[in-house]
């Protein structure tokens, strides 16, 4: 978890956070939001609200999103690519007409995000070449430290993806969802990031367009940790947070792991009150091959790969 100047995100988080309010249903016309759909991308650019799919098969119409590459708008690839990778490489759809501020502040975030996260990936690649050259008593050849340059493959990459996140309220017959073991998923069932990082901003919870404190401080992000254990991951105002994903947990040959989550909808307090957030996903080119680095094995941790976590 990575602290931050105040100044430098918490004023950019609120902004995201407030032009997502003006991206609900009930604020912008059926037509204007469907104008922003992009269906050939499987919703991974523009507007998504019940478009993905639960494990139970059910549409997920608990949360809205709004996808973006922060760092470019246009792609400069060949046609093989772009018709085979079209969640990766489709163009920016920004609604400049009806929400001409949220572009900027968007931008903005997730460049700051990313340039951050480059620089955790610096640290993991030189904790993992560290790691696989005690293991295996012999200094890494020019091939393993390419393979393991996790900044520079990242640095390189334009599939990075951000996602600005409103969970609904949730609601029940009329009520908000009981604490029970059985509502834990509501928002966001467990699973883990595809990507190499994922960076995270602390929740916003909003209420009639205004930000009000969590109803339900049982709610919100809970990971699993390498112990097993389910643990509340809170994000500090000022910090942004940083998750595995599978690419690096491949990439380490296991070294590291990939983060299980989940998202925790409130249960008290009162109704009609969303989560809000901004995640951004740090992923390498569709090019790139995953694979263990060659020597993984005296790491001994290659059996994580197996067990998901």
């Amino acid at each position: 978890m990575m602290q931050l100047l105040r100044p430098c995100i918490g004023s950019t988080c609120s902004h995201v956070a407030a032009y997502m309010s003006l991206l609900l249903p009930q604020n912008l016309p059926e037509d204007v939001k469907q104008a922003y759909e992009h269906h050939s991308s499987s919703y991974n650019v523009g507007w998504s609200h019940g478009k993905e799919a639960l494990h139970s098969g059910q549409k997920d119409i608990h949360k809205g999103s709004f996808y973006a590459n922060p760092i470019q708008d246009t792609y400069d690839v060949d046609q093989d690519s772009a018709n085979k990778y079209k969640s990766y490489y489709s163009d920016n759809v920004w609604p400049r007409q009806h929400l001409p501020q949220l572009e900027t502040a968007f931008k903005q975030l997730g460049q700051l995000i990313i340039s951050v996260g480059l620089k955790l990936a610096g640290h993991c690649s030189r904790y993992v070449q560290q790691q696989l050259a005690n293991a295996t008593g012999q200094p890494l050849d020019e091939q393993q430290k390419h393979l393991l340059d996790f900044e520079g493959q990242l640095r390189s990459s334009s599939c990075h993806k951000a996602r600005l996140l409103h969970y609904f309220p949730v609601q029940h017959d009329g009520q908000q969802a009981p604490a029970a073991a059985g509502h834990d998923e509501d928002w966001c069932g467990w699973h883990l990031d595809h990507g190499a990082l994922t960076g995270l901003t602390s929740a916003m919870y909003i209420k009639h367009g205004q930000q009000v404190p969590n109803p339900d401080p049982s709610a919100g992000l809970y990971i699993c940790d390498r112990s097993g254990q389910i643990v509340q991951g809170s994000i500090p105002s000022d910090h942004i947070a940083y998750q595995m994903g599978q690419v690096m947990a491949i990439q380490s040959g296991g070294l590291l792991r990939a983060t299980p989550h989940y998202v925790r909808a409130a249960a008290g307090g009162p109704a009609g009150v969303s989560r809000n957030t901004f995640a951004v996903f740090m992923q390498p080119e569709t090019t790139m091959r995953l694979d263990a680095p060659r020597g993984a094995e005296a790491l001994g941790t290659l059996m994580c790969l197996d067990s998901g976590h």
